[in-house]
């Protein structure tokens, strides 16, 4: 039995007036509830609740101001707030009428970045799928303003795939997969089938376009990969608007790019700290630190401390960089204003000065390389 993250982008859920396309929803929902029949979970991520609700309202696909979707974010959470419920029901309609009861699961960046929250939100997905619903989940717009840029909710499917442990994300959107250029402007480009190594990537052409209704694009659905593949998650982008590509996907068969699992995965917490947990300031170290933490894999002390930007607090997360090359991220054990007290000290001279003080200004358990 697996466990698969099914998210479908604004370009597969609504048309071009922001109608939903009922054809494709109801064929995704067939294969969902043919993995469910055979004892898989599955958890659906859905954008187009802001679109929706333009239809809902009678907006343009230009938006109010021209160009697209609205911008401002009243406008955004606005929209959100007149579709996300009506969006919810086609789901619930369309499953229940295959032998399937929903949920609808809202989260915000908020319940991402904060590390009680984010244990909270697992709890829940996973007693979901104990008692064999389908989660239906969405980015609250309405009431938050950081997640509205996440890219069409592409990083929210890759973190609820790490959270409950699934086996794969298939992020479905409206092209063939990933390419080697944008086959929208490039006759030449071709689809790339497989990526084992992240690096060859460098090589590609991979955009941020989006389809006027969304926020999203290719560039967002590969680090959502990058993301799931580093918790040893395999990821799939495919072309939604087929038939039977979940089913291809999960089942191993040919469908569109495939995203194998790296060797090297970094824990729950640590894939939490570098991609969900935003940083509040920023430290550089000195030559010496830097190599001990990209090669040795220490804690960072306070005498390879050279410099302290920004305002944090003790618990927060900092960038760590050396000669203005990001080294990581990690849990702050000082203030910013506690840091610049004592960087560049030893030990010995650190607890002269603050005798609570922890020995380590990040430890290496609470650190993850950029």
């Amino acid at each position: 039995m697996a466990t698969a993250v099914v998210k479908l982008g604004s370009s597969i859920v609504v048309d071009d007036l922001g109608e939903p396309r009922e054809d494709v929803l109801g064929r995704v929902c067939d294969q969902v509830a043919q993995l469910h029949s055979r004892g898989d979970s599955v958890l659906v991520v859905t954008s187009g609740a802001i679109a929706r609700g333009m239809r809902l309202l009678d907006l343009p696909a230009s938006g109010l101001g021209g160009g697209g979707r609205p911008r401002a974010m009243d406008e955004l959470q606005a929209a959100s707030a007149v579709g996300q419920g009506k969006l919810y029901r086609v789901y619930d309609e369309m499953l229940r009428a295959r032998g399937l009861s929903t949920a609808q699961v809202l989260l915000t960046f908020f319940d991402m970045s904060a590390r009680t929250h984010y244990l909270n939100a697992r709890q829940t997905l996973q007693r979901l799928l104990v008692w064999r619903l389908v989660p239906v989940i969405n980015e609250n717009d309405t009431t938050t303003t950081d997640e509205i840029s996440f890219g069409d909710n592409d990083f929210l499917a890759a973190q609820v795939a790490v959270l409950v442990g699934a086996d794969i994300l298939v992020l479905l959107t409206d092209t063939a997969g990933l390419h080697t250029a944008d086959p929208r402007g490039d006759p030449e480009a071709r689809l790339v089938p497989e990526v084992a190594d992240f690096s060859l990537l460098d090589s590609l052409e991979i955009g941020h376009a989006s389809s006027p209704l969304g926020s999203g694009g290719m560039r967002s659905k590969v680090v959502a990969a990058e993301m799931a593949t580093a918790a040893g998650i395999e990821a799939v982008i495919a072309d939604g608007l087929g038939d039977g590509t979940v089913l291809a996907a999960v089942g191993g068969r040919p469908a569109g790019t495939r995203f194998l699992p790296r060797e090297t995965r970094y824990s729950s917490f640590k894939l939490w700290l570098k991609y969900a947990k935003p940083s509040r300031g920023r430290i550089l170290v000195d030559d010496g630190a830097a190599r001990a933490l990209r090669d040795g894999g220490t804690s960072l002390l306070p005498v390879g401390v050279v410099e302290v930007a920004g305002e944090f607090d003790a618990g927060d997360a900092v960038e760590v960089a050396a000669r203005e090359c990001s080294i990581g991220k990690g849990i702050s054990n000082y203030s910013a204003a506690e840091l610049v007290q004592v960087k560049g000290m030893k030990s010995a001279d650190v607890r002269a000065v603050l005798p609570r003080a922890t020995e380590e200004a990040v430890h290496r358990d609470y650190f993850v390389l950029s």
